[in-house]
């Protein structure tokens, strides 16, 4: 079975929320708990199966821009396991930020299992080892501390934001009170949408005139 992801609700000090957006009031579903911080990067949202693949649109259609992830799953699916699936960002074409020296093509973010649970982030760094895939820079670890969380410094030329999930593992019922982002003001700044433009690859921290294979 296929899955849609859900929309992250924004932080309430989220600047680029617009009034479409999911908005949490407070954070006080996170009080007292450990949470994980990464940067949230510009891509495609991007979920791999054993057997599958598909975008935020479960009925994703081509698209040159996915061809590398979609060989990425061809290499590692079979390691996958029935009904699991790895939920992460396709980053192979530039939308709004143009990355220099990103580690690969696919971060992943979150592991789910056939119970349709989220697995804690120690579990889904293990399991990404394993596979040899990363993940987005991590900004912060720890019991959840808003007055320290809003003081995070971020780049807002070169980066688009952060997503706070807590550490532990969670249903995907609970993603709402589990899982939400901040991102810039604007953080859309391209006046095409990147679909329709022509694909400019992003590049590697590895690249030395070829593209990254699609191993992880």
């Amino acid at each position: 079975m296929k899955f849609k992801y859900p929309r992250t609700p924004h932080l309430p000090w989220s600047p680029g929320a617009s009034s479409d957006d999911i908005h949490h009031k407070h954070s006080d579903h996170f009080v007292g708990k450990q949470v994980i911080i990464t940067e949230k990067m510009d891509g495609e949202n991007t979920t791999l199966y054993r057997n599958a693949i598909h975008a935020r649109s479960l009925d994703s259609r081509y698209h040159s821009s996915r061809a590398w992830v979609k060989a990425l799953q061809a290499r590692i699916g079979y390691q996958i396991p029935e009904n699991w699936r790895i939920c992460g960002e396709n980053l192979f074409a530039q939308h709004s930020i143009a990355y220099q020296a990103l580690e690969s093509y696919f971060l992943a973010f979150s592991i789910w299992n056939a119970q349709n649970i989220c697995l804690a982030w120690d579990e889904t760094i293990e399991i990404c080892n394993q596979l040899g895939l990363s993940t987005p820079a991590l900004l912060y670890q720890g019991i959840w501390c808003e007055k320290s969380i809003r003081t995070l410094v971020i780049n807002t030329q070169q980066q688009e934001g952060y997503v706070v999930r807590i550490a532990d593992r969670f249903h995907f019922d609970d993603f709402s009170t589990r899982v939400a982002k901040w991102v810039r003001t604007n953080h859309v700044m391209t006046n095409q949408h990147w679909m329709h433009s022509e694909v400019v690859p992003n590049q590697l921290a590895s690249q030395s005139g070829k593209k990254e294979e699609p191993n992880g």
